[in-house]
C-alpha cells in the first residue's frame, strides 16, 4: 500500500513512440489509507442516522436549556408556535384576502370532487373544513391549501365501486370511503414518524406524469355525463367503456344541458387562461368557478318550470360535520379493498401534497419538512375520516392561488374553512338548484392542467426508458384501470432500478495528452490508450447482485483489447487497471468476485491494479486480506500514480 516519491518516466502520452521517449518526471505515489477504526455499533449509529436522520433533527435541542428545549420541542410538534409568536395585523389581513379567495374556489371544487369519488357532494365540504383546521396547527408549508384533490378522488371511487356499487349500497360505499381516508392518514402518518419517507420515492416524475394525465383523460371522460345530461352512464373508468356508454346513450343527450355545460366550460377555461397569460389577474380564474355556480344555479331555478332536461344536486344538508366514528368499518369482507385503497390514495395524495409545498417553499425561499408534512397530512386525514372526511391533501391549482393571493402563513387555511363552515350552516339551501354540468365543468377545467405534454416532451429527449415508463403509466390508466396502471408504471420503475443495479455501466479510460487526467474514450476523443495498460472503471456498488455480472465483463474488455492489440502489433498487455472510485460499497459476493478476477488474469499473466477504493470498501478488502493477495504494487490512490509507478518498474526491470 505504501509507495514513497521516486523518478519514472510519464508514459501517458498519446501514442507508443512519444511514450517510449517520455520525459521523466518527479511523481510522488500516495499511500491508500485505511478509514479510521470505529466500532460496530458506532459503525451501525452513523449508518441508522444518514438513512432515517439525514437532516438531523436534535442538532437543534443540544446545549440548550430545558426551558429552550421545551420551546423547540413544541415548534417540532406544532409548527404553529414557530410563527404564532410573531403575527401581526398586517399578517393576518393578507390571509383573509387569500383564504377568502381560496375558500370561492375550495367551495364548488369540494362539491365537484367528491361527486367524482362518487361521494355525496356535501362530504366534499366537510372535508374542506376539518382538514384545512388541523394541517394549520401541524403542517410546514405556509402556503399549502388543503382540501380534495381530483387525482385522489377519481382512485378512491374507480377502486371501492369496482365492489361496492355507490347507488345500490350507498351506506356501504361511505363507510370504506371513510376507512379508506382512515388507512391512508395512518399509513402517511407512519411514513412521517417512523422516517420512511423514501417509499414515496418508487413514484418517480416519469410515473406521475403519465399517471396523472391518464387519469385527467379519464376524469375528463367521465364529466361527458354531467355536460351531456345522459342518466344512465357506466360506472367503469376505462377508456373504451367510457366512450361506448357516451355513443349508446346518445338517446339521453340534452340540448339544454349541452349548451349551456360548453358556455360555463368555455368562460372557465378563458379566465383560466387569462389568469396563466397575465398572473396578476389570478383573482378572474379563482372567482369564476363560484360565481359560474351561482349564475348557473339562477339560471336554473328560472327556467326550472320551463325544462326539466338539466338535471341538478338537490338537497344538501346544513349544519357542522356529523362524526362518524361509528362509520369506520373493519368487518373481513371488505377490510382488505378498504386497506388496500387507503394506502394507494394515501401515496398518491401525500406525494402530491409534498411536492406542492416544496415547489411554493422553493419559490418563498423556506424550508419544508418532509416528515412532518407527512405527519400533519397523516394525522388531519385520520381526524378527517371521523368527522365524515375523505381522502385530503394539498392541491396545486388552490395552493397556487392562495400564493398569488398573497397568503403569509396557514392561518389562509383557517380562513377558508370559516367560509366553509358559514357554508355548512347557513347557505347550504342556495346550491339545491346548481346544476351538475357546472360540477362537471369545474373538474374538466381543473384537471386539463395536469395532462403535462411538455414534461413528457422533457422525458423523450432526456431519458427514452423515463419516457417509456410515462407511456406505460398513462395507457394503463387509459386502458386497464387506475389502480393497475399505476402499478405497471411502479413495475416498470422497479424493473429499471433492477437493470441499474444488475447491470452497472463499466467504461475503459484512457488519457488526456499532457495531463494525468484518465478520462472515458468514448467520451473525450482527445483521450487515448496507454500501451500495455487496460484501465476500466466501475460505476456501481459491487455486491451479490452484480458481482458475476462485472467479473465477466471485465473479462470480455480484456479479450477484446488482446485481440484489438494483436489486430494493431501494439504493446502486449500487461495490468488491468481497476477504477474503484465509484464503487460505493462492496460486500462478500464482490470481495470473492475480486479474488477470482485476480486469479483468472494471473493465469494469462496479467496484474489487477485497484485505484482508490472508497474507505468502507478498502476497510473491507483490508480484513478480507485481499489487499496482501494484490502486493504492494497492486493498489493506488489515482489511476495516474498506478501507470506512472508501474511503467518505471516495468522499465527497471527491462520490461518493455
Amino acid at each position: 500500500m505504501g509507495h514513497g516519491t521516486n523518478r519514472i518516466e510519464d508514459m501517458s502520452s498519446p501514442n507508443n513512440e512519444t511514450a517510449a521517449n517520455a520525459r521523466e518526471t518527479v511523481v510522488e505515489i500516495h499511500s491508500v489509507c485505511l478509514p479510521p477504526k470505529k466500532t460496530t455499533f458506532q459503525k451501525l449509529k452513523k449508518r441508522f442516522g444518514d438513512v432515517f436522520f439525514p437532516d438531523d433533527p436534535l442538532e437543534r435541542f443540544r446545549n440548550q436549556t430545558w426551558r429552550n428545549k421545551v420551546i423547540l420541542g413544541l415548534q417540532s410538534l406544532f409548527p404553529i408556535f414557530t410563527w404564532g409568536s410573531q403575527y401581526d395585523l398586517k399578517l393576518f389581513r393578507s390571509d383573509v384576502i387569500s383564504g377568502l379567495t381560496i375558500a370561492s374556489l375550495a367551495i364548488p371544487q369540494g362539491i365537484s370532487y367528491a361527486k367524482l369519488a362518487n361521494l355525496p357532494p356535501i362530504v366534499g365540504l366537510y372535508s374542506s373544513f376539518v382538514p384545512p383546521l388541523i394541517y394549520s396547527v401541524l403542517g410546514s408549508s405556509k402556503h399549502l391549501a388543503v382540501g380534495p384533490v381530483s387525482i385522489a378522488s377519481l382512485v378512491m371511487g374507480s377502486m371501492l365501486s369496482e365492489s361496492v356499487s355507490p347507488t345500490q349500497d350507498s351506506i356501504l360505499y361511505l363507510k370504506l370511503a371513510f376507512t379508506s381516508t382512515f388507512f391512508a392518514g395512518l399509513f402517511q402518518a407512519s411514513l412521517g414518524l417512523l422516517r420512511l419517507g423514501f417509499v414515496i420515492d418508487f413514484l418517480s416524475k416519469a410515473t406521475l406524469v403519465g399517471f396523472t394525465a391518464g387519469a385527467a383523460v379519464i376524469v375528463s371522460l367521465q364529466q361527458l355525463k354531467g355536460l351531456l345530461g345522459i342518466v344512465h352512464f357506466t360506472g367503469k373508468m376505462q377508456f373504451v367503456p367510457v366512450m361506448s356508454s357516451v355513443i349508446n346513450t346518445r338517446s339521453e343527450w340534452s340540448w339544454e344541458t349541452i349548451v349551456m355545460g360548453l358556455g360555463f366550460l368555455i368562460i372557465l377555461l378563458t379566465t383560466r387562461h387569462l389568469s396563466m397569460r397575465k398572473p396578476k389577474l389570478f383573482w378572474i380564474s379563482a372567482a369564476s368557478p363560484l360565481a359560474s355556480v351561482v349564475i348557473s344555479t339562477l339560471l336554473v331555478y328560472l327556467i326550472r318550470d320551463k325544462t326539466h332536461a338539466i338535471s341538478f344536486i338537490g338537497h344538501l344538508p346544513k349544519g357542522l360535520n356529523p362524526p362518524s366514528v361509528n362509520m369506520l368499518y373493519f368487518s373481513a369482507a371488505h377490510l382488505a379493498l378498504a386497506i388496500k385503497t387507503g394506502i394507494i390514495t394515501g401515496i398518491l395524495s401525500l406525494t402530491e401534497g409534498i411536492a406542492v409545498g416544496r415547489t411554493f417553499a422553493s419559490l418563498k425561499n423556506y424550508q419544508v419538512n418532509g416528515n412532518k408534512e407527512m405527519m400533519a397530512i397523516g394525522f388531519m386525514n385520520m381526524a378527517g375520516s371521523c368527522t365524515s372526511c375523505y381522502v385530503t391533501t394539498g392541491s396545486f391549482s388552490r395552493s397556487a392561488v392562495n400564493v398569488n393571493a398573497g397568503a403569509k402563513t396557514a392561518v389562509s387555511n383557517i380562513v377558508m374553512a370559516s367560509a366553509v363552515l358559514v357554508t355548512l350552516l347557513f347557505l347550504m339551501p342556495l346550491f339545491y338548484y346548481t346544476p351538475n354540468l357546472i360540477l362537471a365543468a369545474i373538474i374538466l377545467t381543473a384537471v386539463i392542467g395536469l395532462i403535462d405534454y411538455q414534461a413528457a416532451y422533457k422525458l423523450w429527449k432526456v431519458d427514452k426508458f423515463d419516457f417509456f415508463t410515462c407511456m406505460c403509466s398513462f395507457f394503463g390508466v387509459l386502458f386497464v384501470s387506475v389502480p393497475l396502471g399505476l402499478a405497471i408504471a411502479v413495475g416498470v420503475s422497479v424493473i429499471k432500478i433492477l437493470l441499474h443495479v444488475t447491470r452497472p455501466n463499466t467504461l475503459e479510460f484512457g488519457n488526456i495528452p499532457g495531463t494525468q487526467i484518465y478520462q472515458s474514450l468514448k467520451r473525450y476523443r482527445e483521450a487515448s490508450r496507454v500501451p500495455g495498460f487496460l484501465i476500466l472503471a466501475v460505476e456501481s456498488p459491487l455486491y451479490f447482485a452484480n458481482c458475476t455480472y462485472l467479473q465477466e465483463r471485465i473479462l470480455r474488455w480484456t479479450r477484446e483489447e488482446e485481440n484489438r492489440i494483436k489486430e494493431n502489433n501494439d504493446r502486449n498487455l500487461k495490468c488491468i487497471i481497476l477504477d474503484m472510485t465509484a464503487v460505493s460499497s462492496i460486500d462478500t459476493s464482490g470481495i470473492e468476485a475480486v479474488f477470482e478476477l485476480r486469479r483468472r488474469l494471473e493465469k494469462q499473466s496479467l496484474q489487477l491494479v485497484l485505484v482508490n477504493p472508497v474507505g468502507s470498501v478498502m476497510e473491507k478488502l483490508h480484513k478480507s486480506k485481499i489487499i496482501e493477495s494484490l502486493g504492494l504494487s497492486g493498489l493506488y490512490l489515482t489511476v495516474g500514480e498506478a501507470v506512472s509507478d508501474l511503467s518505471s518498474t516495468w522499465k527497471a526491470h527491462g520490461q518493455p
